[in-house]
């Protein structure tokens, strides 16, 4: 599987399926909105593993991700949405036209790895597939594309791994918190990296520090797409200690993140 570094660019915009999480953050709209604007990238296909929409969907997907925190998490999006359009209505509207617009391009299917799931997506012929939210991919999905498949990791690779590595990283006091853009393997967080950054901590909240990760990562993944598009990623094995899978911190421990980042801020250390 050719990646991109032993050939020239395709002349061509690069055909891209992406694989979507069905409940996601303003800032993953705008990845789908970059990628639907720009002249070098084809979105071909949009799936969604997921067994339909709506609040009582939302709050399953919430729960089996997050268990007894689904419902505050809930309610601090509706009031962030709330509070967004009372202060920036017209970044609210455009927010949720662009939202719009990925709905009607979304496929929802109940399992991505079907047969005739994984036939369709043959069909799109596409270049390069693209992760962002979605399951864990199994390679007779991910290897499809010519390309193979890229995916977003919130946390600095090798070493923070697995879920809410953001967090952990933050938890565990880094200085920074880390974005990368692998390719997908058959293991998990372990794929060759085509770009890393990073965000500085400080006193920032962890929202904060959250958010500005997410930005910083939109960026990074176009980049990285294009790289594919013009033959010029450049992958390399993820080098340095790897420990064992994060996982969701309890809400005690977020607590205790949050009085120590406003502890920082109050003494202005």
């Amino acid at each position: 599987m050719n990646g991109g570094g032993e050939r020239g660019d395709l002349g061509r915009p690069i055909r891209v399926v992406l694989f979507w999480g069905r409940f996601q953050s303003p800032t993953a709209s705008k990845l789908f909105a970059r990628l639907a604007e720009h002249p070098e990238t084809e979105m071909v296909g949009v799936f969604c593993q997921s067994p339909g929409e709506g609040v009582a969907e939302r709050i399953g997907d919430l729960w089996r991700r997050r268990g007894g925190l689904a419902l505050p998490i809930l309610v601090d999006q509706m009031a962030r949405s709330a509070g967004g359009f009372a202060l920036h209505p017209r970044r609210e509207i455009e927010r949720r036209r662009t939202k719009a617009g990925i709905d009607q391009r979304t496929e929802l299917v109940p399992n991505l790895h079907a047969p005739e799931v994984l036939e369709r997506i043959r069909r799109l012929e596409p270049d390069l597939g693209a992760v962002y939210g979605g399951p864990i991919l199994k390679p007779e999905l991910f290897q499809i594309p010519r390309f193979g498949t890229l995916s977003i990791h919130h946390g600095s690779l090798p070493e923070y791994r697995g879920k809410k590595t953001t967090f952990w990283e933050m938890y565990e006091g880094r200085e920074t918190a880390g974005v990368a853009i692998q390719r997908i393997d058959a293991g998990l967080d372990t794929g060759d990296l085509v770009a890393q950054d990073a965000a500085p901590i400080g006193t920032k909240s962890y929202h904060r520090v959250g958010r500005e990760v997410e930005d910083l990562g939109v960026g990074l993944y176009l980049d990285a797409i294009l790289q594919v598009k013009r033959g010029t990623a450049a992958y390399r094995p993820q080098d340095g200690p790897r420990r064992g899978l994060y996982r969701d911190p309890p809400w005690f421990q977020i607590l205790r993140l949050e009085w120590r980042q406003a502890r920082k801020r109050w003494s202005g250390s």
